[in-house]
């Protein structure tokens, strides 16, 4: 039987939780059917994002977890980031942290990690690939998560089985994000491309 979160994580959650119901989004969608994917957290160019995913995530019932650099394991935040879904990572290296999310699916029967493929809200000129590899390795879908801004919805959208062919798979990711409209859309790739 696993634990009850500690009261900090409760009362951080329920915090972030009420923040989220301000902004009034309709959650839309599929529930994956499988419990074992990467989930892609984009467009990301805001704080907001993270917010509305979480309520997104709560609201459907998934359990989502997330990449986090070791340091942030240690006491007296170890706890805390674990319960809210964190996993430690070493990033020195991108080969690092892709090996350990595969050991992650290969342990776990239910794994469902989100990723911002940009690396950053500030604006990418491409998405970092960290998120295919570990989909492509682990033999997991990748889901297009999303919150569309202009029409007040989040959710998810399709779930895509990589092939190892990148530029056909991100043109199918690319033309479901094309109808997404971010919190700031000039900080918006105009064009997915995989980074090599």
């Amino acid at each position: 039987m696993e634990a009850r979160p500690s009261l900090l994580s409760r009362v951080v959650r329920a915090v972030l939780l009420a923040l989220y119901r301000t902004r009034a989004l309709s959650v839309s969608g599929q529930v994956p059917a499988t419990r074992r994917c990467v989930i892609i957290g984009a467009p990301h160019t805001s704080n907001w994002d993270f917010l509305c995913f979480l309520g997104i995530t709560e609201t459907l019932g998934v359990r989502a977890s997330f990449m986090g650099k070791a340091s942030l394991f240690r006491w007296p935040m170890g706890r805390f980031m674990r319960e809210m879904g964190g996993v430690p990572v070493d990033r020195s290296s991108s080969h690092n942290y892709v090996d350990a999310m595969v050991a992650e699916f290969a342990r776990r029967d239910e794994f469902m990690l989100v990723i911002a493929p940009e690396g950053t809200r500030g604006g990418a000129h491409r998405w970092k690939t960290g998120f295919y590899h570990i989909a492509l390795k682990a033999g997991v879908p990748i889901v297009c998560g999303f919150v569309d801004y202009e029409r007040r919805r989040g959710g998810f959208g399709p779930a895509i089985m990589p092939s190892g062919d990148y530029a056909s798979d991100m043109a199918k990711m690319a033309a479901f994000y094309a109808t997404v409209q971010p919190w700031m859309p000039e900080k918006m790739l105009a064009d997915l491309q995989v980074q090599a």
